[in-house]
């Protein structure tokens, strides 16, 4: 099973947390107990470079996952392996596309910060990376491809305007627009605390890291759920926060009051 699916866009998942919980973690959840209920040989969780030190829901929901999937492997007869990816060039939502679109409508092109960067990986590779991964694990591990160097997305915005034939600032302009809610600067690949190891893919990395108990990973889902029931949005990220220590929230919980608030203030004036 390759479970691909979940909630990845940073901004909205900031605005409706409760439902990226309840996909990203949940979902997860229950497409992991199917495959180890069934037999399944080997469940493959496609995660993301923004589960280290998250500073937004997505990658804090995605964190859960993967530790999920590892407390399953510990007494199971299904392999649960996890490979952690950068940005998939040209995918669906992707910036490429986004910024395609921009030129054709002759700009401006969109940057969130001049210094923001990002590693990218092309579809083949991502492709490999989750058959070799596949292969390769025996249970428990995290897999990460080495991606090289980070790009700076305004300089990759600059390319694309001189890939077409123009010039930027005389034909079109680059607007930064400024960082969005939960969005870094700068992703990482790797825990300071985690291990890397080669495999036998020179591009394929192994990252080793202490996983807390399983006991601990159901106890800790058991109040998250309990939250997302409730629909409690400022306790499930404390729950959220209990499970991943490294996350650090950049939408205090005074600003996500005030966002829920709004509507119905409008409504009241």
């Amino acid at each position: 099973v390759f479970h691909a699916a979940a909630y990845k866009h940073v901004p909205m998942l900031e605005d409706n947390a409760i439902e990226g919980i309840r996909n990203n973690v949940f979902g997860t959840r229950m497409a992991a107990d199917a495959a180890k209920r069934c037999g399944v040989e080997t469940f493959v969780l496609i995660s993301t470079d923004k589960t280290v030190n998250p500073t937004n829901i997505m990658g804090t929901t995605k964190r859960v996952a993967e530790l999920y999937c590892q407390s399953l492997n510990e007494a199971s007869g299904t392999r649960f392996i996890t490979t952690r990816f950068g940005n998939v060039l040209a995918s669906t939502g992707s910036v490429i596309p986004l910024f395609e679109r921009q030129i054709a409508a002759g700009g401006p092109v969109t940057v969130t910060h001049p210094d923001i960067t990002r590693y990218f990986m092309t579809i083949p590779e991502a492709a490999t990376l989750i058959l070799q991964a596949s292969a390769a694990g025996k249970g428990g591990e995290i897999f990460v491809l080495d991606m090289g160097e980070p790009v700076r997305i305004a300089e990759l915005a600059e390319k694309m305007i001189q890939l077409s034939g123009l010039q930027v600032g005389r034909d079109i302009d680059i607007a930064y627009i400024g960082l969005r809610p939960g969005e870094k600067l700068h992703e990482e690949l790797f825990y300071a605390q985690e291990t890397l190891r080669q495999t036998v893919h020179p591009k394929l990395l192994l990252a080793d890291n202490h996983v807390i108990t399983s006991s601990e990973v159901h106890a800790g889902l058991k109040r998250l759920d309990e939250a997302v029931t409730a629909g409690d949005e400022l306790q499930a990220i404390i729950c959220l926060k209990a499970l991943v220590p490294e996350f650090q929230p950049t939408v205090s919980p005074e600003e996500r009051l005030q966002r829920h608030a709004r509507p119905y203030l409008q409504l009241v004036k």
